[in-house]
């Protein structure tokens, strides 16, 4: 069978290959996350792997929960893993699969292992076992154990599956070979006792499986063809291979490594992210600064935007380190297509035309998209009392700065030509009001002289303003390869203070105040921004998605694409 892709890469390469030569019928992925977390980004890279090979050779991907865990997996991370693919537009076939629903066929051929001589019952300490597995430079020793008859340790482990022994007074192991140049070869455990519930079989096991013992035999009973991994399991490959090879299943699965993803300023380590959540540092998995799919998605990241940043970067088995203004930089490409246009004055200073007919209340008509008139229009009411940015007023300005200065002209977006008079001041120096005139004749922003005005500034109504928060943001992790933690200090050490900022005061146009959950928007001149899902009460919460500048496009340009080689 031959299969005609756009992308070439090394996997799919290789499934091609197997498709033409008939070793592969048709193609069958999986994506099995652990349910002990939030999905975060580079695992959206391993399931956009997974199923976008499968609908381009015409197979299936299958949804399977690696739950062979009980102490930190729960139905809560079960059904967030649902909902997160689902919302970057991907479905799984038939039902969602789970390791524990195997548990017993699972039971079965580690019997079969002992039964063949191939697995035995070990009762060192766990502190023993780590010793005599040896270092990469010095073999390991044999457990006093290993050579156990069948009948005793099917006894063993019989009474290990019945709850008489507490944990951690033995495990079941493999018996492959203590002076393997691979350490995980060296007798890797199989079964280790845990008396937790399980958010599936509840109290029914008392022993539950190793992920390297259980993981080829879930693929082999799903009829998996491609064991995707992430580079991390290139040493595990042959601890895959070997309980294949030495059991009695259905299929022969293969397993195939590619680069993981590494983000600058970004923890993609869910051992790492729940430190951050239990330590505080954040407010939660959905915590806009998360790298998790939650955090983006509540911070705005389109997931189209996310999925095309991924298949930018491309497949690789080299390891390297993407810029994150490079997912920045799909973000805001999208956004400039698609959210609407809206004023929001961060930082508000008030600007009263002294020479406004008073009462007087006028409106303009402003595009929701200066690119998309399909889109529509809104209203803005205009009155002699605004509110502009502070930072958009200068005492003593250079020629080149084209913003509100004493005695200088500017466009106000939309509306009128004004000129600062006079700064009014606090009893600290800080400016309070400004106080301009307007010319009556500019009406629409355009000069009656023809005289060229720079710039536009943005501005809100103070009859009509809504007060809002704003939360703007930073990297979280100050580091910006997080490889390099210095020695003696932790990640959570790189911690940035400053990662967000709140605004409480701001002022934004009336329409903003019943944005939905989700609503993207550009403010002008300040950036893109969405309404906050979670915390939306008696004002509107807008999160900072990405600013306007687009650093990336200015250091790469447009058309120079990183991408993993």
């Amino acid at each position: 069978m031959s299969v005609k892709t756009q992308k070439v890469d090394f996997i799919r390469s290789i499934v091609k290959a197997d498709l033409d030569s008939g070793r592969v019928k048709k193609v069958v992925t999986r994506f099995p996350p652990e349910p002990n977390g939030y999905l975060h980004i580079g695992h959206a890279k391993a399931f956009i792997l997974n199923f976008s090979i499968a609908r381009e050779f015409g197979g299936i991907c299958r949804l399977r929960y690696d739950d062979t865990n009980p102490e930190r997996e729960n139905k809560e991370f079960v059904n967030a893993i649902k909902e997160d693919i689902c919302w970057m537009g991907f479905e799984w076939d038939g039902e969602p699969r789970y390791a524990s629903s195997y548990f017993d066929q699972f039971y079965e051929w580690a019997c079969e292992l002992v039964k063949t001589g191939r697995a035995y019952v070990d009762n060192q300490s766990p502190e023993e076992i780590i010793e005599n597995r040896g270092t990469p430079i010095r073999p390991g020793k044999d457990s006093p154990y290993r050579n156990r008859s069948v009948e005793e340790n099917l006894g063993l482990l019989e009474r290990m599956k019945s709850g008489e022994f507490e944990e951690g007074t033995c495990i079941l192991r493999a018996k492959i070979a203590m002076n393997h140049v691979n350490i995980l070869m060296r007798d890797p455990a199989i079964y280790r006792i845990r008396k937790e519930s399980h958010h599936q079989t509840g109290k029914k096991w008392s022993i539950y499986p190793m992920y390297d013992f259980a993981h080829g035999y879930e693929d082999a009973i799903e009829g998996v063809t491609h064991s995707l991994c992430s580079l991390e399991f290139e040493n595990h490959r042959a601890v895959y291979d070997w309980f294949i090879e030495n059991a009695s299943v259905p299929c022969r699965p293969r397993q195939y490594e590619f680069a993981p993803l590494n983000l600058t300023h970004a923890v993609l380590s869910k051992r790492h992210l729940h430190r951050l959540v239990e330590g505080n540092y954040v407010r939660g998995w959905d915590d806009p600064r998360m790298p998790t799919l939650r955090g983006m998605r509540r911070r705005g990241f389109p997931a189209s935007a996310i999925k095309r940043f991924i298949e930018e970067i491309g497949v690789s088995k080299a390891n390297s380190l993407v810029d994150t203004e490079f997912l920045y930089f799909h973000v805001r490409e999208e956004l400039n297509q698609s959210a609407p246009r809206r004023m929001a004055v961060l930082n508000p200073v008030k600007l009263t035309i002294t020479n406004w007919p008073k009462g007087r209340v006028e409106e303009f008509v402003a595009e929701n998209h200066p690119d998309k008139p399909e889109l529509g229009y809104r209203n803005l009411s205009f009155s002699g009392e605004l509110w502009v940015e502070r930072s958009d007023y200068m005492d003593e300005a250079s020629k080149k700065w084209f913003r509100m200065a004493p005695g200088r002209e500017v466009r106000l977006k939309y509306a009128y030509l004004v000129t600062v008079d006079e700064a009014r001041r606090d009893e600290n120096g800080a400016v309070v009001e400004l106080l301009c005139s307007y010319n009556p004749r500019s009406r629409g922003g355009q000069s009656p002289d023809n005289k060229k005005v720079k710039g536009a500034l943005h501005w809100i109504s103070c009859n009509d303003a809504v007060e809002a928060e704003i939360r703007l943001y930073d990297h979280l992790i100050t580091l910006p390869d997080i490889s390099k933690v210095e020695e003696g200090r932790e990640l959570v050490d790189y911690t940035n203070p400053n990662s967000e900022t709140i605004i409480r005061n701001a002022k934004v146009e009336p329409s903003l105040a019943n944005a939905a959950p989700e609503e993207r928007f550009q403010f002008l001149r300040t950036g893109y921004f969405v309404a906050d899902s979670a915390d939306y009460g008696s004002r509107p919460v807008f999160n900072q998605i990405v600013g306007l500048r687009d650093s990336w496009a200015k250091l790469a340009g447009k058309d120079s694409l990183p991408r993993e080689r």
